[in-house]
């Protein structure tokens, strides 16, 4: 049990711990860690390496085995005895977190709050398989969402389906338990059967495992590995597109560091493009 410190307000830190891999925590997340009295943790989701980071004496807490209103209790008990609380969250606080609703008893409380970000799964899904979610010409837009029919009902207009239609790069969350009516949606949608999708699960813990396959094959290739939960999808045309070129490097394009080549210029422009 941490001891009150008189005359320090508490304060809880909520930090982002990224999709597993201790050492894709930030250093301010790292920091944050380090000078709390007590530590909440979400232990099923976040690797234990996470917590070499606390102080010897910290209070450990696994979030797994609390209710809201455990949590909250011990943000009232921060305040009134002067405790530093490090919230720690997978991913980033900002998605799918149930983050918020913490913050606002916080602000009831009366208590200080900070927000750490961290490292999305989708971001660190990309950087395993190697691809930009970006691609000129091809997409320039990505949809972070999850399919419906879970236990937090969608917002009306959220279906995955409606989202397909934009036929961009979509990030999709929360999935994998329905993994045929995710398929279906997708198609519904609009996406070729031969649409390339990565599978990550556990990305970036030991267990980590990375599939590729198409919206065709989704289905199959979930069921094949039992995958089920800790699952994320990246789906478009962006994962497997090449021969494309950025603006921003062409010998054409100018900002204020660079000048432009007169030659390229010509050329941009001729393409139709406004460097």
């Amino acid at each position: 049990m941490a001891d009150a410190v008189p005359g320090v307000p508490g304060k809880v830190t909520f930090v982002g711990a990224g999709p597993g891999a201790a050492d894709l925590l930030t250093f301010r997340a790292a920091r944050a860690i380090a000078a709390a009295d007590v530590v909440i943790w979400a232990a099923s989701l976040v690797q234990p390496d996470v917590l070499d980071h606390a102080r010897e004496g910290a209070e450990i807490l696994d979030s797994a085995a609390m209710s809201l209103e455990d949590v909250v209790a011990v943000y009232g008990r921060a305040r009134d005895q002067g405790l530093k609380v490090a919230r720690v969250h997978s991913g980033d606080p900002a998605l799918w977190g149930g983050t918020q609703e913490q913050v606002d008893r916080c602000a009831e409380l009366g208590i200080e709050v900070e927000i750490v970000p961290g490292v999305s799964s989708f971001s660190a899904v990309a950087a395993i398989a190697q691809r930009e979610l970006t691609i000129p010409e091809v997409a320039q837009s990505v949809i972070l969402t999850r399919l419906g029919g879970g236990k937090t009902p969608m917002p009306p207009g959220e279906e995955v389906r409606e989202f397909a239609r934009h036929g961009t790069t979509m990030a999709l969350f929360l999935s994998a338990a329905r993994s045929g009516q995710l398929a279906q949606e997708l198609l519904e949608g609009g996406y070729p059967t031969s649409t390339p999708v990565v599978i990550a699960y556990q990305a970036t813990w030991p267990e980590e495992l990375v599939l590729r396959c198409t919206v065709g094959t989704l289905e199959e290739t979930v069921k094949e590995h039992r995958l089920w939960k800790h699952t994320l999808f990246l789906v478009g045309p962006a994962l497997s597109a090449s021969g494309t070129r950025s603006h921003l490097y062409h010998p054409g394009h100018f900002h204020g560091f660079r000048r432009a080549e007169p030659a390229a210029r010509r050329a941009l422009r001729a393409q139709g493009a406004t460097p």
